[in-house]
């Protein structure tokens, strides 16, 4: 069965961190611009992270520049994206995707999404 599966995410305070992951089955990551997703309640889904299918180019929403980071590593077969200095408003399902390429912060022609994995920022 070709999918990708999270893991990570659950509740941290504000200034905290988390870290998200994001593996395949059924294919390798290293084929894919893989992109970080989050939609929070009532709102429309945003792009926040892309890394390129090398690892050579990782791009941020503005959003969260200089507090996440989007990291590869191919024999984990893993995407990792590292959450620091949370805020409340970082409080969203976040999603990875499997896609052709990243435009900036987005991957575009997305062929894999995952299931989605809860961030909660509170006090």
């Amino acid at each position: 069965q070709l999918q990708l599966v999270e893991s990570g995410g659950g509740l941290a305070q504000p200034g905290g961190s988390l870290r998200l992951s994001c593996t395949s089955s059924g294919f390798s990551l290293d084929n894919y611009a893989i992109g970080w997703f989050r939609q929070a309640p009532g709102k429309e889904r945003e792009g926040v992270s892309c890394i390129s299918k090398g690892g050579v180019s990782a791009f941020y929403a503005d959003s969260v520049l200089g507090r996440f980071t989007i990291s590869r590593d191919s024999a984990k077969n893993t995407v990792s994206l590292l959450l620091k200095y949370l805020k409340p408003e970082d409080t969203a399902v976040y999603s990875c995707a499997a896609g052709h390429y990243c435009s900036s912060y987005e991957s575009v022609g997305i062929s894999y999404w995952g299931q989605g994995s809860q961030v909660t920022v509170s006090s």
